[in-house]
């Protein structure tokens, strides 16, 4: 999945990294990783906060591009560039102009079943770590009213051990 995302992610950002000025050549590669690092760590730290509603509204596909997630990816990744020694202004510009549209195509990637590239679940999962203490049924469910039966609390206990 990581792998998927560094690809969508060169694949989108020949202009505002690689052939940018204000981004050093031999700095490039980390530029790109720390493009899609950010979208992970974005999501992370919305999985970790408890922030569901969020990560639901962005991966339903409705506006990815303006949703939270994207909005913390572009700070996260503006943060980075910066301490890479790229200038503040340079690194708000190039994180604005490649973050959300990128998050938009991984969310329209997740949401195609006919693109294996990138699956939702696999993203949750790895995200969540190897225990697979967190799957996607998580989320619907608890949007959903829950399954039938179920005493409430289920989502939020395996949330609070996702992370530590």
């Amino acid at each position: 999945m990581l792998e998927n995302l560094n690809q969508l992610v060169k694949e989108n950002v020949q202009d505002a990294i690689v052939n940018n000025s204000d981004v050093p050549n031999e700095q490039n590669e980390a530029a790109i990783s720390a493009a899609s690092g950010s979208i992970v760590d974005a999501i992370k730290q919305h999985l970790s906060s408890g922030n569901l509603s969020s990560l639901v509204d962005a991966f339903k596909g409705g506006n990815a591009e303006g949703s939270s997630v994207a909005q913390d990816a572009t700070t996260g990744f503006t943060e980075k560039l910066a301490g890479m020694g790229i200038n503040l202004e340079s690194a708000k510009n190039i994180a604005a102009s490649v973050i959300p549209s990128i998050v938009g195509k991984f969310v329209n990637k997740t949401n195609d079943p006919n693109d294996s590239s990138f699956d939702i679940q696999d993203v949750i999962s790895k995200i969540s770590g190897p225990d697979g203490k967190f799957q996607l049924s998580d989320i619907t469910d608890l949007f959903s009213g829950g399954k039938e039966g179920e005493a409430g609390g289920g989502v939020v206990d395996k949330l609070k051990g996702l992370f530590s």
